[in-house]
């Protein structure tokens, strides 16, 4: 704050003389005499007039910094809801991409208050707290102190029994605290992979939220207490798989990952499972379409998920139609089989037309013998 705003804020005001004081001021500088005043009323005006200011400023955001400690004193005070609900949005605005504002935030004891509002019984409020975890995990810094504040219990709550919002809110922060590695084993105690699963087979598999339920998925499936609860779980593998399919290029990774952990961890107990549920099509697409790291994951897992994981003769070379074909002569049911069949012989043609068009490209003369084409593919196609 400036030496002009520090003049305002150590002078204590009062509802009735605010306007003269304060009508000359810039907005900024308004909201901060008003936030700082000895005044509730004031102060309730000054949040919310902070929120105003903030909500798509990132000029203000670094402005009203100032504004960080008197806001969460707001929110330690005896008062009613709706100034814990302005203060805590006031601070939500200040913190969205700001890294600073994040992690003044949490030193300024914001936690402690937050985390009290998870028990209130205003709805509103529960949201808010959620929200505001959400957006303080983002910061690598907070995220061990955000863990040992408690929160991660409470978030799983509201995964379970919060609103829809809430538990889109909660998912993402979940996900931000799993990239600490401190924090996998503490999430993975509260047993949240049911609800993550629950959240997973509700929400659209293109969106964000599917996005994070993948990645905190795939964090977890790497202890086996994360792998039995996802294959318990009715219908948790067929979750992961649909992302798989349908889900964003970062989700679709995550599926992938997920799945292929599973396999390497224990190819016997996790192959079936994983079959089952008729990953074949998309892994099949992945390897075509998908990012590098995706396609590199898809061809290793599609190598797992084989009856043999070695080459099964010299004359069957170890390509990926190859192993594909094998893999489809193990499936049960004619209609999974044969889209899969489908799904090769399309494979197979993208990729000779990509080939086609890469060779062009670099202006390289083709010959018969450089383009080439899988045996499997013309069995695969008529059938």
């Amino acid at each position: 704050m400036d030496s002009a705003s520090d003049n305002l804020a150590s002078s204590p005001s009062s509802s009735s003389d605010a306007p003269s004081a304060s009508s000359s001021l810039s907005p900024v500088h308004r909201a901060l005499h008003f936030v700082h005043s000895q005044d509730s009323a004031l102060r309730l005006e000054g949040a919310r007039e902070i929120r105003r200011l903030t909500k798509t400023s990132q000029r203000c955001r670094r402005q009203l910094a100032a504004a960080v400690n008197p806001l969460v004193q707001m929110l330690r005070d005896h008062s009613p809801e709706s100034h814990h609900e302005s203060a805590l949005l006031a601070l939500l605005n200040l913190a969205v991409k700001d890294e600073k504002n994040k992690i003044s935030i949490v030193e300024a004891g914001a936690l402690e208050p937050i985390i009290t509002f998870f028990q209130s019984q205003n709805l509103s409020l529960r949201e808010h707290a959620t929200a505001a975890l959400l957006t303080l995990s983002a910061s690598t810094v907070n995220k061990p102190f955000i863990s040992a504040s408690g929160a991660i219990p409470l978030l799983v709550e509201i995964l379970r029994h919060g609103s829809q919002q809430a538990k889109f809110d909660a998912v993402m922060a979940l996900s931000n605290l799993s990239t600490h590695p401190d924090n996998l084993s503490i999430i993975l105690e509260t047993n949240p992979i049911p609800s993550i699963v629950s959240l997973l087979k509700f929400c659209k598999k293109s969106s964000k939220t599917a996005e994070k339920c993948s990645a905190l998925i795939e964090s977890l499936v790497a202890f086996d207490e994360g792998r039995v609860a996802l294959t318990s779980e009715e219908g948790g593998v067929l979750a992961v798989v649909e992302v798989l399919e349908n889900g964003s290029l970062q989700g679709r990774e995550h599926a992938v990952g997920a799945l292929l952990i599973m396999c390497q961890s224990d190819r016997r107990k996790y192959r079936e499972p994983i079959l089952r549920e008729g990953v074949i099509p998309g892994l099949l697409e992945l390897t075509v379409q998908g990012m590098p790291k995706s396609q590199t994951k898809a061809q290793t897992l599609l190598r797992l998920l084989r009856d043999s994981p070695y080459p099964r003769s010299e004359l069957q070379p170890d390509t990926l139609e190859n192993i594909v074909c094998n893999i489809i002569s193990q499936m049960d049911g004619d209609e999974q089989s044969g889209k899969a069949k489908k799904m090769l012989a399309e494979m197979v043609q993208v990729s000779m037309e990509q080939s086609l068009r890469h060779l062009q490209q670099r202006a390289l003369v083709c010959t018969p013998t450089d383009i080439p084409i899988p045996s499997c593919a013309s069995e695969v196609s008529s059938k």
